[in-house]
């Protein structure tokens, strides 16, 4: 089941800050279109206050169907449209990613990193990341690689940070999608399966920095 036109979507910012990520917005939909919906700006729940927006903002949305019965999804901000009133567009979600069960997620930002993969058979392979987030990443190979759906990859991640230090981030991940690209090449979508938390705290450390680098183009 997918969002429609004129349904209020009821919305959740990620930040950094604890109390920030659980405070309640909700917009109406303006319009549907084929790759992402525009939305209107949203609204405190609480106190009517609008919600800035920026590119590149984690959302975790819900709405409700004839019968009242919420539907969540995530998705993130992709642009913003003047219009008569000033609209935003948020990543449309694919209808498998509608579920009726919450499934909040650490946001993901866009990163070109460089990653060592491991495949089940040992073999090694570098890649690039497509985006990074807490929970999960995504990385474009080439396509003689023989990656599979379901199976676990040990990775190393090498993370670039703003004041020009290195480190690198080691896990274990799991192959969620694996999507064949008109060149050849092939992205794969994983979710952390093993990661211990210093690790993960390094990985959203670095997407808040680019977060912030998308907020002062």
């Amino acid at each position: 089941m997918q969002p429609k036109v004129n349904q209020i979507l009821y919305l959740q910012v990620a930040s950094a800050d604890e109390e920030a990520s659980k405070i309640n917005y909700k917009a109406r939909i303006a319009d549907y279109r084929e790759q992402d919906l525009l939305i209107e700006v949203p609204i405190n729940e609480e106190n009517g206050k609008l919600k800035k927006l920026y590119l590149g903002d984690e959302l975790s949305a819900y709405f409700l169907n004839e019968n009242g019965v919420k539907h969540y999804f995530n998705s993130h901000v992709l642009g913003f449209r003047e219009d008569v009133i000033k609209l935003i567009s948020i990543r449309k979600p694919d209808p498998d990613q509608v579920t009726k069960v919450q499934r909040r997620s650490f946001f993901r930002v866009p990163a070109e990193l460089e990653l060592a993969v491991k495949l089940p058979d040992q073999t090694r392979f570098l890649a690039y990341t497509d985006d990074v987030g807490g929970g999960g990443i995504s990385f474009l190979a080439d396509g003689k690689w023989q990656v599979k759906e379901g199976e676990t990859l040990e990775c190393w991640m090498l993370l670039s940070y703003k004041n020009g230090s290195l480190d690198h981030s080691g896990f274990v991940s799991e192959v969620v999608r694996v999507e064949k690209l008109e060149s050849g090449r092939i992205q794969v979508m994983c979710k952390f399966a093993q990661i211990n938390d210093s690790e993960r705290q390094r990985i959203i450390r670095y997407c808040f920095e680019r977060q912030l680098d998308f907020r002062n183009r």
